[in-house]
């Protein structure tokens, strides 16, 4: 989880740095890196947990409008010294222009404080309730409340990550290779149910392959408890619950065990398939944390 968190914050200054490349020059993008990563270090407090980084990192913003924010400030500081330098009269006003030239020519490189991100604490009381207040409504806007919207924008590949809580698709594969390599194998382990494939010793080969990934699952740690064993159950009540029912229901007016259990097995597999499908749906939500 550590390094998850750090890769976070090493993923979007990179992206800042690369945004500044061609609009400031060597020194002041390398300053701006810097300022930038402490300031992210100060914000995050000394947290680990990527989720909290992830939301610290949405509050900053586009990385490119930082980048033009930047910009503006120091030719805007560029300004100002060119203007002092050229209001001295004297040689002595103008030898002391320049000097104050010079040194905003410095300060032009680098500045000892980052600018404010949107909340920070000076902010208004009553701008700072303002804005929760406009936040909410757009969080409850239309679009945004339908069920898995949030699901639907993480998996753009082109999604802004800041958009998803600092969460894409692309990014959920990189910092969650285990995870997503055992919803894979639940998956693997649903499409082997069709397949008369031999028993392994007295099991089948698709309980084997779904007993794989049922591990990898509950020994996730990116997921909580409940999700963790909601996710490897379905596919367990599907074959049991949605079998017995299912297959009950296809007997009708047929009597006996040997129909009911006939039509047990016709269907507890493809029940199997249906809650496999729902566990890893639900495993793939809870683990892009947009809800």
């Amino acid at each position: 989880m550590i390094e998850r968190a750090d890769q976070l914050v090493l993923n979007y200054v990179s992206k800042a740095a690369d945004a500044a490349h061609g609009v400031l020059r060597a020194d002041q993008r390398l300053d701006f890196a810097r300022r930038l990563r402490a300031r992210i270090e100060a914000e995050r407090g000394g947290s680990q947990n990527a989720r909290e980084v992830a939301k610290v990192l949405a509050r900053f913003g586009d990385p490119v409008a930082l980048v033009e924010r930047e910009a503006r400030r120091l030719a805007e500081a560029a300004a100002d010294a060119a203007d002092r330098a050229g209001a001295s009269g004297t040689g002595e006003a103008s030898g002391a222009g320049g000097s104050r030239g010079a040194e905003a020519g410095q300060g032009t490189g680098s500045t000892m404080r980052f600018p404010a991100i949107v909340d920070d604490q000076d902010t208004p009381p009553g701008v700072r309730a303002y804005r929760r207040i406009a936040q909410e409504r757009v969080a409850r806007s239309p679009g945004r409340g339908m069920p898995f919207a949030g699901l639907r924008r993480a998996a753009m590949a082109s999604a802004n990550p800041m958009a998803t809580g600092g969460r894409d698709a692309r990014t959920i594969v990189k910092e969650h290779p285990r995870e997503t390599a055992a919803m894979v194998i639940l998956v693997v382990a649903a499409l082997l149910v069709p397949f008369d494939l031999p028993l392994l010793a007295i099991f089948p080969v698709p309980l084997m392959v779904w007993a794989g990934g049922a591990v990898m699952v509950l020994f996730g740690e990116s997921w909580a408890a409940r999700d963790r064993f909601l996710g490897v159950g379905a596919p367990l009540l599907g074959y049991s619950v949605g079998g017995v029912l299912v297959g009950g229901l296809r007997v009708g007016s047929e009597p006996g065990l040997n129909a009911f259990l006939t039509q047990f097995w016709a269907v507890s597999g493809i029940m199997f398939m249906i809650g496999t499908g729902i566990g890893v749906v639900w495993l793939a939500y809870r683990l892009l944390d947009v809800s």
